[in-house]
């Protein structure tokens, strides 16, 4: 069970996240929920102990406060912020500067590539597809959770999770 939910079910739902972030600018509760879920049923498999949890609580609480702060100015979405934190309540503390750094990282590019992307014309052709319009309509955000995503699935085989299946 422990390499099923780690492998596939994980990298699935950040896969799905960054998919609805970008094609709807929401990220379901449900989906950040699935991963809080996932992760309370595979702790027990990965011998986490008290303290262990605990700490991967704080760094969630750590992330959450950190995401309300940004959501509050409209920096970034609620949802990205939520996803932050059920992200970090799987990676603890040891990668989260990283994976901080990451996800800024590319945060930076997809926010550079979403502004080219909205200074020329969209092609009539895709007017008509929504999300592509929507992302080009300069009063839409970003979808940063397409660079929580890749931030998340690029350290994932370094966490201490991929070294337990591995």
């Amino acid at each position: 069970m422990l390499e099923t939910v780690v492998v596939i079910v994980l990298p699935a739902l950040v896969v799905v996240a960054a998919v609805s972030d970008l094609l709807t600018m929401t990220i379901p509760n449900r989906l950040v929920l699935a991963l809080v879920a996932a992760f309370a049923a595979t702790a027990p498999f990965a011998g986490l102990g008290l303290q262990d949890l605990g700490l991967h609580l704080a760094a969630a609480a750590a992330v959450l406060a950190v995401g309300i702060a940004l959501f509050i100015p409209g920096w970034i979405g609620g949802g990205d912020a939520k996803l932050a934190a059920a992200l970090a309540l799987w990676l603890g503390f040891a990668p989260l500067l990283e994976w901080l750094v990451l996800f800024a990282l590319f945060g930076g590019a997809l926010t550079l590539g979403v502004m080219i992307y909205r200074k020329y014309p969209l092609p009539a052709q895709f007017v008509r597809i929504g999300w592509l319009a929507k992302l080009h309509h300069p009063a839409s955000g970003v979808p940063y959770g397409v660079a929580i995503a890749a931030g998340t699935l690029l350290l994932l085989p370094q966490t201490q999770w991929f070294a337990l299946v591995g």
